[in-house]
C-alpha cells in the first residue's frame, strides 16, 4: 500500500470513529434529558395535584360554613317538594 492509501484509510478510519463516538454521546445526552423531561413532569403532576387538593379543601371549608349559615336542600329532598 501506498503512503497516500494509509493515510487515506487511516483518515478515514478516525472520521468514523468520530463519527460513532458522537451518536453514542449524541444519544446518551437525548436520553438524559428526556429522564429530565419526566421528571419535571412528575412534579408539575404532583404540585397540580396538590393546588387541587388545596382547592378542594378550601371549598369543603367554604360549603360547611355555608351550611351552618343557610339550609341546604339536597338534590334528593328537592325532588320530593
Amino acid at each position: 500500500m501506498s503512503t497516500r492509501a494509509k493515510a487515506t484509510l487511516a483518515a478515514s478510519f478516525a472520521f468514523s470513529s468520530f463519527i460513532i463516538w458522537a451518536v453514542h454521546y449524541q444519544q446518551a445526552r437525548e436520553r438524559e434529558d428526556m429522564f429530565q423531561g419526566v421528571i419535571r413532569d412528575d412534579a408539575r403532576r404532583l404540585e397540580k395535584m396538590r393546588q387541587r387538593e388545596e382547592e378542594f379543601r378550601a371549598s369543603s371549608r367554604k360549603r360547611e360554613m355555608y351550611e351552618q349559615v343557610q339550609n341546604v336542600v339536597s338534590s334528593d329532598q328537592s325532588n320530593k317538594i
